[in-house]
């Protein structure tokens, strides 16, 4: 906050013309969306029970091959669930108001200094997360290639890993562009 910020008094949002009240309220129709991303998350919820349950009914007859494909999908599912809660949590206290968490024992360290700079960057690297484990049981089932019965081709993997490859630089990119806008401060925390 510079000294001009904390010089100028706190506003009433029912201090603003009507306009800027209507266009500053309106971030609240982003609401349903977060609230429809919880819906979302405890679809995920189900899904990864519903495998958890079928792996360990079927542990007896599961290869090693099989059980770590189980497994990878379910650390995937994890990853996305995170990914959620980021979008949640972060998404609704930069863009549509503050949660008051502050001191809450259970409090994420990251959300202290959430804005949407460092959201993008988080996001960015669960992405990359998210897409590593995809193309971790891509490589696992790579050993069926050319058989009638693989799941992927040749091509599907190198697009897969040029993806993957993007993602990288994309993310590499946004922390060079978050770093040029914001250079760190001198400050030692």
């Amino acid at each position: 906050m510079t000294p001009a910020e904390a010089a100028e008094p706190i506003r009433d949002a029912r201090t603003l013309r009507p306009i800027p009240r209507l266009i500053f309220a309106s971030r609240w129709l982003q609401l349903p969306l977060y609230l429809g991303l919880i819906v979302a998350q405890a679809v995920y919820v189900y899904l990864f029970l519903k495998e958890l349950v079928h792996l360990v009914t079927h542990s007896a007859s599961v290869t090693e091959q099989q059980a770590m494909l189980v497994v990878l999908g379910l650390i995937d599912v994890v990853m996305i669930s995170n990914l959620l809660i980021m979008v949640i949590v972060g998404g609704y206290e930069t863009f549509v108001s503050r949660m008051q968490l502050n001191r809450h024992p259970d409090q994420p360290e990251w959300l202290s200094h959430v804005n949407a700079s460092v959201l993008k960057i988080k996001l960015a690297m669960a992405i990359i997360g998210i897409s590593s484990i995809h193309l971790l049981r891509t490589f696992i089932e790579a050993g069926s290639l050319g058989k009638p019965d693989s799941t992927y081709s040749e091509a599907a993997i190198m697009w897969q890993s040029i993806i993957h490859g993007l993602f990288i630089v994309s993310a590499i990119g946004i922390a060079i562009v978050d770093r040029l806008t914001n250079p760190p401060s001198n400050d030692k925390h």
